[in-house]
């Protein structure tokens, strides 16, 4: 009997390593979004002049100064961001069967890879960095989180998706519940928006003290970016109510006992991690919004994040049962 190719609905499951390397990626991702919240919080983001791909006009900068070599490092480590998606995509085509789900999302997490350098570039472009106060800075910078926070989510779900033994199929999925799902994902993404322009503000219009802080988001002469930082913990509040609806989601699956629906421990991680960006909020306004708190503030909301959105995945995108 002749030698004949394995059909792709034969394939094995993803290898570990590839469960590993995509976990992995998403990490990577996080650690440069965190440098682009460093780049803009110090004014860094002129550090390269107008110049785009290059820096200066150069790719090797001589006697380079401060904010040119933290603007110059978040390019390289974006650069490398691409690569690394590329590669996650293209593994993840040759280890799936057609019809993989986590084909769809690793293609979405290249696509918003491409717009994030886009976006990022026309920054550059069009001087919308360091302490620059263009009406455009705040639309074009709330478009650049939007794209941030979509791509972590395909990045998220892709990661999510490799790991299922079941339910990786258009075909093996039922949906449950989603109209609720889209609608409090967008809204918790709505809080990370708003979140960036509050930090924007501040950034742009410093204040010396908690009580000045008040002042100017009260005062008829401040601009729209300060004024409107309160909508950033009213949103948030907001969000907090599709949060409670998603854990007690989870809560009541993992009680009735469905296939793969034990997610108490993620739930856990959920709730921790939601206290804690509500301390940190305090703590930012109170300490009126140091470099550090607010890369730790980040970090704590696209890990807040990523877990959301896994949680959301397991209980929206049901596995069907297998049927004899």
């Amino acid at each position: 009997m002749s030698a004949t190719a394995v059909p792709s609905a034969t394939k094995p499951l993803p290898s570990p390593a590839l469960k590993r390397f995509s976990w992995a990626v998403l990490a990577y991702f996080i650690a440069v979004i965190l440098w682009g919240t460093l780049v803009r919080a110090t004014g860094s983001g002129a550090g390269c002049g107008d110049h785009w791909p290059l820096c200066n006009g150069t790719v090797i900068q001589h006697s380079p100064r401060a904010d040119t070599m933290i603007e110059f490092t978040h390019r390289l480590t974006s650069g490398i961001s691409f690569f690394s998606v590329v590669g996650l995509l293209v593994w993840t085509l040759r280890a799936t069967s057609r019809g993989h789900l986590a084909r769809v999302t690793a293609l979405l997490a290249v696509l918003f890879t491409v717009v994030e350098a886009l976006l990022g570039a026309l920054l550059v472009k069009l001087g919308l960095t360091a302490q620059s106060q263009s009406p455009l800075r705040a639309p074009y910078l709330a478009l650049h989180l939007a794209n941030t926070l979509l791509l972590l989510a395909a990045l998220t779900l892709t990661a999510h998706l490799l790991g299922r033994t079941r339910g990786t199929t258009r075909n093996g999925i039922r949906l449950v519940a989603p109209a609720g799902a889209i609608a409090g994902i967008l809204l918790v993404l709505v809080v990370g928006v708003t979140g960036s322009l509050a930090a924007l503000g501040d950034t742009l219009f410093p204040a010396s003290s908690l009580g000045t802080a008040l002042q100017q988001d009260f005062s008829p002469g401040t601009g729209w970016l300060v004024r409107w930082r309160w909508t950033h913990p009213l949103v948030a509040v907001l969000a907090s109510v599709f949060l409670i609806w998603i854990l007690v989601r989870a809560a009541r699956s993992s009680s009735i006992g469905h296939a793969n629906s034990d997610n108490r421990k993620l739930s856990a991680l959920v709730s921790v991690l939601l206290a804690a960006q509500y301390v940190l909020g305090v703590m930012d306004v109170a300490l009126l919004a140091p470099v550090w708190l607010q890369l730790v503030h980040l970090l704590g909301a696209d890990v807040l994040w990523a877990a959301l959105v896994v949680l959301t995945a397991r209980l929206t995108l049901e596995p069907v049962e297998q049927r004899g």
